[in-house]
């Protein structure tokens, strides 16, 4: 079957291909090479600057009540729509600037569940500012970073590690805290918080395993060029709702006869499925967008580290999956949970080791966007973030969880001087 193949490529054709490559090689050589150049160019200016950033890791703890829904924090993750630092040529590409990412995290220590926020510094009091105002009573720390410590040695600790995708384009939005209602804010007995789940799994690690989940997000803008207009559109997110809104209308439009008409009797109503997905896709697009990569590391001693404690952690995501998008395992140890790829079993063990050390090393540095780290990212909006990174109440009764102990209160203004 490959003889025609071979012969297209032996004698006088093969000698063709290769004079046209060989004086053609004075325009492309150079090409290439500029190309290469303008890549090293980029990532070295990015790493400089990078470099020159200072950052810090913050902790917060919660009252022993909380009695605001995730809507709250949904006012705090939109202050970290932030679009500036690559505003222009000079700003992208002599110095090396790009918008500001953040790390929203969850993490689990020996049992002890904890919320952290990774920033730059710069950020660190717009930030505080922002919780503070929506939940009174939090107290917030600058923390010495937990993932520095975190390393890999076969010989002494297994690690599972992976990055998640959607399981639908991105446009579709996943089961968020309004479909559970808890913007009415109702009572904490009859709250139903998708993230009691994985805090309540988290809490209950025993000694030695360390969990962590990262939520990396920075402001979503438009980055496909439009060739008829030549403005930049977006075709990932908004503009991809609305060609599926369409797609779902037009359905209902009938057949269409040889004159171009619709056929009398053909047409029908939008289904109440077909109205809840447009209903959904507009209110998705309504709302300011954020560039998003998720990623979890487990890590324990090999004598402690359990293989069923996977399937927790992939649980806890997958929880807030619907019937129009939700989370999957992408890159990492496995794709899916139980089910080694083939290429990954293949894989000789050295390399196995130092993929999972790649990943470790990400976590730590919290890169996702750049190179070298970079991985394709999604978009969710500042409601889908709220319902995967918010303070629960009362209702997490987790014992281990990070709270303070007491609720502070302003001294009586009659007390004796």
């Amino acid at each position: 079957m490959f003889d025609p193949l071979v012969q297209s490529f032996s004698g006088s054709n093969m000698q063709l291909i290769l004079k046209i490559l060989y004086y053609s090689s004075f325009l492309f050589v150079p090409l290439f090479l500029a190309y290469l150049a303008w890549e090293f160019w980029v990532e070295y200016v990015q790493g400089y600057f990078f470099a020159s950033q200072t950052y810090v890791l913050l902790e917060v703890k919660l009252p022993r009540e909380i009695f605001k829904s995730p809507q709250a924090a949904e006012f705090f993750i939109a202050g970290l729509s932030q679009g500036f630092g690559e505003g222009n040529w000079y700003e992208k590409y002599w110095k090396g600037g790009v918008r500001p990412w953040f790390s929203l995290e969850i993490v689990s220590i020996d049992g002890g569940v904890h919320f952290f926020i990774w920033t730059r510094k710069g950020f660190k009091n717009a930030i505080e500012a922002n919780i503070y105002s929506q939940y009174p009573g939090i107290e917030i720390y600058e923390v010495p970073d937990y993932a520095l410590p975190m390393t890999y040695d076969p010989e002494v600790n297994a690690i599972w590690a992976s990055e998640f995708d959607l399981t639908k384009p991105d446009s579709y939005p996943i089961k968020t805290y309004i479909d559970y209602e808890l913007e009415k804010n109702p009572k904490e007995e009859y709250k139903i918080d998708p993230m009691t789940p994985l805090i309540e799994f988290l809490g209950g690690l025993g000694k030695g395993n360390q969990v962590g989940m990262q939520i990396l997000v920075r402001s979503h803008k438009a980055e496909d060029k439009d060739p008829t207009t030549g403005k930049m559109v977006d075709k990932r997110w908004k503009d991809s709702a609305q060609e599926e809104i369409t797609k779902i209308i037009k359905g209902t439009k009938g057949e269409v006869g040889e004159d171009g008409k619709p056929i009398p009797g053909t047409n029908r109503q939008l289904t109440d499925v077909e109205r809840e997905t447009i209903n959904a896709l507009n209110r998705s697009t309504s709302k300011a967008g954020f560039d998003v990569g998720i990623r979890v590391v487990y890590v324990a001693p090999k004598e402690v580290f359990s293989p069923a404690n996977i399937g927790g952690i992939i649980g806890g995501l997958t929880h807030f999956n619907s019937s129009l998008n939700g989370f999957k395992p992408a890159r990492g140890s496995t794709e899916k949970y139980g089910h080694f790829l083939l290429a990954w079993k293949t894989r000789s063990e050295k390399t196995r080791n130092a993929e999972k050390r790649y990943l470790l090393d990400a976590y730590k540095r919290r890169a996702y966007f750049h190179k070298p780290y970079k991985s394709p990212h999604f978009v969710l909006n500042t409601e889908e973030l709220a319902t995967l990174y918010h303070f629960p109440g009362i209702v997490s009764a987790t014992p281990t969880f990070s709270r303070i102990e007491s609720r502070k209160s302003e001294a009586p203004a009659n007390l004796p001087i």
